[in-house]
């Protein structure tokens, strides 16, 4: 661990990390959904402002880990692999299942970044953080809410579906924060 990672605490390193992470493998995942799906196909225009508004997210967190010292998480690779995976198969089930993808990411994301702000409020260690995540948070929200508006659960086996894609993002967030 670098020196700066040492001087901001392991929980605020954990944060910057597991939300850059976070961000890159929503990327990922709009990359899947718009190769299948296509620039003209159902949601197309809004999938790709939803992605670019990830990279604008994940840009933002990796000159704050550049800045601060924080390392990667070890597991970019697989998070690539398995976010451009996830985001082809669900497209390939149909743009609803696509938009049952984002809704599902979005409430664990939604979840993830409101415990990190209690956490960065209690403490008022960290006000840059602390707002950059609560505007993230609401870009994150309004993902979600277009998602539902746009025919999330009616994906087949939506609440099957759901329930998976928020289990696997529970998952990367927790390796994500330690490896």
């Amino acid at each position: 661990m670098s020196t700066g990672a040492r001087a901001l605490g392991p929980d605020t390193a954990r944060m910057i990390r597991v939300d850059q992470a976070g961000e890159f493998g929503a990327t990922r995942i709009y990359a899947g959904q718009l190769a299948v799906l296509g620039d003209r196909g159902p949601h197309a225009a809004e999938i790709a402002g939803m992605a670019e508004e990830e990279a604008r997210h994940r840009a933002r967190f990796d000159e704050l880990m550049a800045s601060r010292g924080v390392r990667p998480t070890a597991l970019t690779p697989i998070w690539s692999v398995a976010g451009y995976a996830l985001g082809a198969a669900t497209a390939l089930i149909g743009p609803e299942a696509a938009m049952a993808c984002t809704a599902a990411v979005e409430e664990e994301i939604d979840r993830h970044y409101t415990r990190q702000l209690d956490a960065l409020d209690a403490s008022g260690s960290d006000p840059e953080l602390s707002g950059l995540i609560a505007e993230f948070r609401e870009d994150e929200r309004a993902h979600r809410d277009a998602a539902l508006a746009a025919g999330a659960e009616r994906a087949p086996g939506y609440p099957l579906l759901s329930g998976l894609i928020r289990l696997g993002c529970r998952a990367a967030i927790r390796l994500s924060e330690r490896v």
